[in-house]
């Protein structure tokens, strides 16, 4: 099998799993207990809580362990709105989020918060003078996604960041802001100094570290109101018996991330750029979704006209590819890609495009394989419409 869906999960390296291994079994205490075998996982999560915060350029205490990318979004807006809620109600977030946040931001309209959804290009780009004019005195929170899950374009979440916490501090106020970067570690810099942000959310298994398991930095001073309530973890900020085996396998595997991020980075773009050359050499009426340029390394969606999604991606399973068509989460629906349409393609475009995410594995033989498969995919569902319009 070719795997082209690194945007979905990632496969656990080895050195993840042997860092991991222990805890199951004669190191499985409960870091909250007192005897030697409970102390043992507890210097095990604060170790690993010291190797996540040197990647994030933060304090250990402001590393926040979760079980999830989901979870991280949900707590980071949530917790900040709920803590800010006497001094505003009003959310700003952009029309291409993840459902993690888009999800949460309608939660709190359904509270009573007005929430505002920026617009985007057609290239997905958020327009940072949008951002500002949208700001009024009952703004207490930004979340912007560092890099789109679907169509990989990378925001200016460092300049929107930046102006965001001027208009804060000249009006003497706080304003929060939240980065999705689930897609981003291990392709880009997610120093939270350099950000400038005040929460970022990361989810282990999309850089080879195990599902089930998340990170949330949360700034010192932050507002924030736990919203898993049971216990005094993680500094009263999320209830809850720790995992420690997925914790210290997240340390590990963003640790790997981070220190291979530049090789890892100058692979996939090479791929990347192959496999868009080729795609639209070799296919008539297609169209690139997301940004040129400014757009994650290992990120590739296209648009067929006159075919859908789905029946690509059985077609390339059958040829022994794996690849989606837009966010994992979503794909049991028959709706149209929220991010294509904010894009402002065409229904029919949107409704089925097929996105092919690398990993550092792939190599050029892969890419030359999908290649020679992919033109001659399209062209017999070009020629059965019925087929290609089989999942309306």
């Amino acid at each position: 099998m070719i795997y082209m869906d690194h945007a979905a999960t990632t496969p656990v390296r080895p050195e993840v799993m042997e860092a991991m291994l222990p805890f199951f079994t004669e190191r499985f205490g409960n870091a909250s207990s007192l005897y030697t075998l409970a102390q043992q996982s507890r210097m095990a999560l604060d170790e690993a809580r010291e190797s996540v915060a040197r990647v994030l350029g933060s304090r250990p205490s402001e590393v926040v362990f979760t079980s999830g990318g989901s979870e991280s979004d949900n707590a980071a807006i949530k917790g900040a709105a709920s803590a800010l809620v006497r001094t505003g109600n009003h959310v700003i977030t952009t029309s291409i989020e993840h459902h993690a946040v888009l999800h949460t931001c309608t939660h709190l309209e359904d509270s009573g918060f007005e929430v505002t959804y920026l617009p985007v290009d057609g290239d997905g780009m958020v327009d940072p003078d949008e951002l500002v004019d949208a700001i009024t005195e009952k703004t207490v929170l930004v979340s912007v996604m560092l890099a789109n899950n679907e169509i990989g374009t990378i925001e200016p979440v460092e300049e929107m960041a930046r102006r965001v916490k001027d208009i804060a501090r000249e009006s003497r106020r706080t304003i929060v802001f939240h980065t999705d970067a689930v897609q981003a570690a291990g392709f880009l810099d997610i120093n939270v100094k350099t950000l400038g942000v005040d929460m970022l959310s990361l989810s282990a298994h999309k850089f080879h570290g195990p599902k089930g398991v998340g990170v949330l930095y949360v700034r010192r001073g932050t507002p924030f109101s736990p919203q898993q309530l049971g216990g005094a973890q993680e500094r009263q900020r999320r209830a809850g018996t720790e995992n420690t085996p997925g914790i210290v396998g997240t340390a590990v595997a963003l640790s790997i991330a981070d220190r291979e991020r530049e090789e890892a980075s100058a692979h996939c773009i090479r791929l990347r750029d192959r496999l868009i050359e080729g795609i639209r050499e070799r296919i008539p009426d297609v169209r690139l979704n997301g940004h040129p340029t400014q757009r994650l390394p290992n990120n590739v969606n296209f648009s067929f006209e006159g075919v859908e999604g789905e029946p690509v991606l059985l077609g390339l399973d059958f040829a022994g590819v794996a690849a989606s068509s837009g966010s994992a989460c979503t794909s049991g629906s028959l709706e149209p890609s929220h991010v294509l349409l904010a894009l402002g393609l065409p229904a029919d475009l949107a409704h089925g495009s097929l996105r092919l995410t690398l990993g550092r594995d792939n190599t050029e033989e892969e890419v030359e394989h999908v290649l020679r498969v992919l033109p001659d995919l399209v062209g017999r569902l070009r020629a059965m419409p019925s087929l290609s319009h089989a999942t309306r």
